[in-house]
Formats: C-alpha cells, sequence, structure tokens
C-alpha cells in the first residue's frame, strides 16, 4: 500500500511565507495528479481563507483533537480537484490551553490523523502550522514524518530555524518521534535585486546544505495578492514567477518523497466548479 506522508509546514516566526508556501505546495501537488490533504491549524486560518473558504464555527480540528468526534468528519472540499482541506478557525486558541492538561497531550494530533494515515485516502497530508513552538506545533510535529520549514531571506534567517531544528532533535531523542527528518529549507521572499538575499541563500546553504531546496521563492506582488482573492497563486496568475517557483518546488517535494510520477503531465490548476 502506498504510504500517506504527513508533512508539517512550520517556522514560530511571523510573516515568513509559510501560509503561502502551504497553500501553492498543496495547489501544486494536486494540480500534478496527487491527493492532498491540508490541515489548517493556525488559529489565524489564512491557509483556509487563502483557498476560498469562510471560517465556520465547529468545523475545525480543535474537537477531535480532543477526542470528540474524527478529522475525517472536518473535511471538506476545496474547488480544486483532488484538494481537500480541515479549516481552521479562532477556537483553536484554546486547544492551546485544553491540550496542555489533557493525557498523551503531545500525541494527540498524532491519534486523530492516524485513521486518515491508515486509510490511503491521501498521498500527501500538509499541516500548516501556528507561527509558534506551543502546544498544538508540537503535536504536528509528532504527528508528522517530515518538517517543511520556509524561511525568509533576511538577516535573522538563521536564528528562528536553529532553535526549530533543535525541538525536531529534542522530540527524536525522546523518542516522542523518533521518525520525523527534515524534509527541507524553503527560501522565500527571494529579491534577485539585493546582495542581502543572495548573501542569506548562500549562509543557509553553507549551513544546511542540500537539505535547502534549489527553488527559492521570489518576492512578488502577484504572490501578496493571490490570498485576498482566496486563490492559489497557480490559479490567480499561473503563469507568473512565483507560480513557476511553486511547481518547481512541487516537484522537488515529489523527488524527495519518492512519490513517483503523476499520472498525466501536471498543468497550472484550476477551479473544478465556475
Amino acid at each position: 500500500m502506498p504510504k500517506t506522508h504527513v508533512i508539517a509546514i512550520a517556522n514560530q516566526k511571523g510573516g515568513v511565507g509559510k501560509t503561502t508556501t502551504t497553500v501553492n505546495l498543496a495547489a501544486c501537488l494536486a494540480a500534478d495528479q496527487f491527493r492532498v490533504l491540508l490541515i489548517d491549524v493556525d488559529s489565524q486560518a489564512n491557509a483556509t481563507s487563502g483557498l476560498g473558504l469562510e471560517k465556520e464555527e465547529g468545523a475545525s480540528a480543535y474537537r477531535p483533537l480532543l477526542g470528540e468526534g474524527t478529522l475525517a468528519d472536518k473535511i471538506k472540499a476545496t474547488s480544486y480537484d483532488r484538494l481537500d482541506i480541515i479549516p481552521s478557525e479562532v477556537d483553536l486558541c484554546g486547544a492551546e490551553i485544553e491540550l496542555a492538561q489533557s493525557d498523551r497531550h503531545l500525541h494527540r494530533f498524532k491519534d486523530a490523523l492516524e485513521p486518515l494515515v491508515q486509510s490511503d485516502r491521501y498521498d500527501a497530508i500538509l499541516i500548516d502550522c501556528p507561527p509558534s513552538l506551543a502546544v498544538i506545533t508540537l503535536n504536528a510535529f509528532c504527528a508528522a514524518d517530515h518538517l517543511l520549514v520556509p524561511l525568509q531571506c533576511e538577516y535573522y534567517a538563521l536564528e528562528g530555524i536553529a532553535m526549530l531544528t533543535r525541538v525536531m532533535n529534542q522530540l527524536k531523542e525522546s523518542g516522542a518521534n523518533a521518525d520525523l527528518e527534515l524534509l527541507g529549507v524553503a527560501m522565500t521572499m527571494f529579491d534577485a535585486r539585493t546582495r542581502l538575499s543572495h548573501q542569506v541563500v548562500e549562509e543557509v546553504r553553507g549551513y544546511f546544505g542540500e537539505k535547502v531546496f534549489e527553488t527559492v521563492i521570489p518576492r512578488t506582488t502577484r504572490l501578496a495578492e493571490a490570498p485576498s482573492h482566496g486563490k492559489p497563486i497557480v490559479d490567480y496568475d499561473p503563469y507568473s514567477a512565483g507560480a513557476a517557483a511553486y511547481e518547481v518546488l512541487a516537484r522537488e517535494v515529489v523527488a524527495r518523497l519518492n512519490l513517483g510520477q503523476p499520472e498525466e503531465p501536471a498543468s497550472p490548476t484550476g477551479p473544478t466548479q465556475a
């Protein structure tokens, strides 16, 4: 049976392109014929609105994380073939406190997710984590096979990722998730006109080597506009530099996960309904 890959996409620093990367990577994988579930556990719900869904009371993973109901019951179809979502809402803020007080508080997400992983319903499950290293993010790390870190091309880039990798290693060494691996570091908001962007990419590559994806995500106006229209960039402006970058990043992810070749040639994704 093919393996369902669970990928936590995280950076405790906000504004680094984390949700933009989650939404567009999910859309590109779906366009490449892979079955994808995006789970939004960031209470800001930006991934939810970025795929055109409204916040809806009771629709999030909150109750299943506390053992009430199942994650499968929370799945909603998006406007894109092969791409589903479990949306977020503000009630996830309360989950931080309740999870911390519960039994097996680091493994609630893993326990809730296991039936979906075993069902072979999806090729990849992407988790959009909150911009913190609090309980929900740690739960996502314990539930995931892989960690993908979007990293902004700025001066303090390495400071945040050092803490992330330290936490990941602690979870591995403690046995909380001995199999968690760093899938890769995606450099975002790259401005080819500035020396700083080039220096940061060079420094990060020197630190992480081949773990840094070859693809860099450019800083573009179209990428910044797309979420306000509730669309991934590959639908909002499929021939833009941002769309091209995420399509190539998706192919790198497919190669690293050994997902195999898509069933038919990839093309810019589009809505399944008008």
